[in-house]
C-alpha cells in the first residue's frame, strides 16, 4: 500500500510536469490552473491502473499448482467506470497440487483454499473434497467432530480443480 501511495504521488508530479512543459511549449497559452488538473488526472489514472492491475499481478505470482477457481467482480458508485468495466476485487485459489489423499477413504482429499482480497490479508482454509460424491466440506474446527458436507456437484470449480489433479 505504501508503494502505491508513492507511485500515485510520483504520477501527480509527472502529470504536473507534463502540463508545465506544455504550457512552456505553447508560450504560456495554457492557463496556470491546468497544472493541478494535470496532476490530479495523472494521480487518478495511476490509482485506477493499480486497482485494475492488482488481480492480474497477484494471480500471476501464485506458485505452480495453485490455480484460481473463482473471481468476484465489483462495481461501485464512487468508481463509476466500474459499471462499464467491472473490477476484480477478490478471488479464491486452490492448491490442487498440494492436496492430500485420505488413507482410509479413496477419493477423499484435503486441500488448501486461499482467499485473496484487495487491501486484506490472505486467508487460508483447509477443505475436504469427496471426488466420487461431488461434494466438499470444511473441517469442523479440529475437534474431531463430523464435517458438514455440501452437495455441490462435480462441476463445482473447487471440486473440479482438486479432482482433475486426482485423476492424473
Amino acid at each position: 500500500m505504501f508503494y502505491e501511495l508513492i507511485a500515485v504521488l510520483v504520477a501527480g508530479l509527472a502529470g504536473a510536469g507534463v502540463v508545465m512543459l506544455l504550457r512552456k511549449a505553447t508560450g504560456g497559452r495554457l492557463p496556470r490552473w491546468m497544472i493541478p488538473i494535470g496532476a490530479g488526472a495523472a494521480m487518478l489514472a495511476a490509482s485506477i491502473a493499480g486497482e485494475y492491475g492488482w488481480y492480474g499481478s497477484t494471480a500471476k505470482a501464485l506458485p505452480a499448482g495453485v490455480e484460481v477457481v473463482e473471481t468476484h467482480d465489483s462495481s461501485a458508485l464512487w468508481r463509476p467506470w466500474t459499471y462499464v468495466w467491472p473490477m476484480t476485487d477478490r478471488f479464491i485459489a486452490v492448491d490442487a497440487a498440494g492436496r492430500r489423499e485420505n488413507a482410509q477413504t479413496p477419493g477423499l482429499y484435503l486441500a488448501d483454499l486461499y482467499f485473496f482480497a484487495r487491501w486484506q490479508p490472505t486467508q487460508v482454509v483447509e477443505i475436504m473434497v469427496d471426488c466420487p460424491g461431488g461434494r466438499r466440506a470444511d473441517p469442523m474446527g479440529g475437534d474431531g467432530g463430523e464435517p458438514r458436507w455440501r452437495e455441490v456437484g462435480a462441476e463445482d470449480s473447487i471440486v473440479t480443480a482438486v479432482c482433475s489433479e486426482a485423476r492424473i
